[in-house]
């Protein structure tokens, strides 16, 4: 197993322990965008993690970006 793919298991399990689902963990430990750590310090504050991944999950480009 390769170091980034280790980090990227520690941040999923990281977030499943804070009550993410599995396949959201999975989403947002796997992009680098995304501050792990802030989202924990949120759920641990109670923001439910649905919210926690709305409000600190990277931005969809439009559709019009890759124009």
């Amino acid at each position: 197993m390769t170091r980034d793919r280790d980090h990227v298991n520690w941040r999923k399990r990281c977030l499943i322990a804070a009550g993410f689902p599995r396949e959201a963990a999975r989403e947002l430990a796997a992009d680098e965008r995304v501050d792990v750590h802030a989202l924990l310090e949120l759920a641990d504050g109670g923001c439910p993690p649905a919210w926690a991944a709305r409000i600190l999950g990277p931005l969809e480009e439009p559709a019009s970006a890759g124009r």
